[in-house]
């Protein structure tokens, strides 16, 4: 048989525990309050508004520098200028005075007939004025263009003085140039050296002497 079960009495049932339902809701509010708190912002909206304001600045980029200036124009070959000596012209020798015609007496039969006379000797040929050997800028009476020895001087940018030691023969001809006083600058030396053997003395005694020269830019 079945064993029937006693169905408890109302007045059995155990009560609602309002104490336990207020301690359970005091702490659910709790737990609320403090998620609340943790999602408020940390500073007052009015705060982070003021923070958010950005200000901008505009930086003024200054004016570009003016172009660099166009470079000089390249400067012209420069020239020597050498100041030659007057020369003086020789005055023209006067001709030789003719020799009076010999008179003779009529010849006899058995005289000879004298010789003609001797012609008289021609003039000696003008000679240039004395060479100075320590300055020979007297005696030059051809004078070479000096384009190739300014081009040099130009480049090296020097002044100064030098002088060369010539040799010539007796109608003027340069045979030999050499360097008594260097310029200092080697190229000059030989652009000086081949001017001067384009030189022409003036006729005379053959020799040698010293050139001075000025170079100048």
């Amino acid at each position: 048989m079945t064993e029937t079960l006693p169905h408890p009495d109302s007045h059995e049932r155990q009560s609602l525990n309002w104490p336990r339902i207020v301690g359970i809701s005091f702490v659910i509010a709790l737990h609320v309050a403090a998620l609340m708190l943790l999602l408020m912002p940390v500073a007052p909206p009015g705060t982070q508004a003021e923070e958010e304001e950005v200000t901008l600045v505009n930086f003024i980029k200054p004016p570009p520098p003016p172009p660099p200036p166009p470079p000089p124009p390249p400067e012209p070959p420069k020239q020597i200028v050498l100041k030659p000596q007057t020369v003086p012209k020789p005055s023209p020798l006067p001709p030789p005075p003719e020799e009076p015609p010999v008179v003779f007496d009529e010849p006899s039969p058995v005289d000879v007939a004298a010789p003609p006379p001797a012609p008289p000797a021609p003039p000696a040929a003008p000679q240039g004025p004395a060479r100075d050997p320590n300055d020979l800028r007297a005696s030059v009476c051809v004078m070479p263009p000096q384009g190739p020895l300014a081009s040099a001087v130009g480049r090296a940018r020097i002044t100064g003085s030098m002088r060369l030691q010539l040799t010539y023969t007796a109608d003027g001809s340069v045979t030999d140039v050499s360097v008594a006083q260097s310029s200092r600058d080697r190229n000059v030396d030989r652009a000086a050296q081949s001017w001067a053997r384009r030189i022409k003395m003036c006729p005379g005694q053959p020799g040698s002497g010293i050139l001075p020269l000025e170079l100048k830019q």
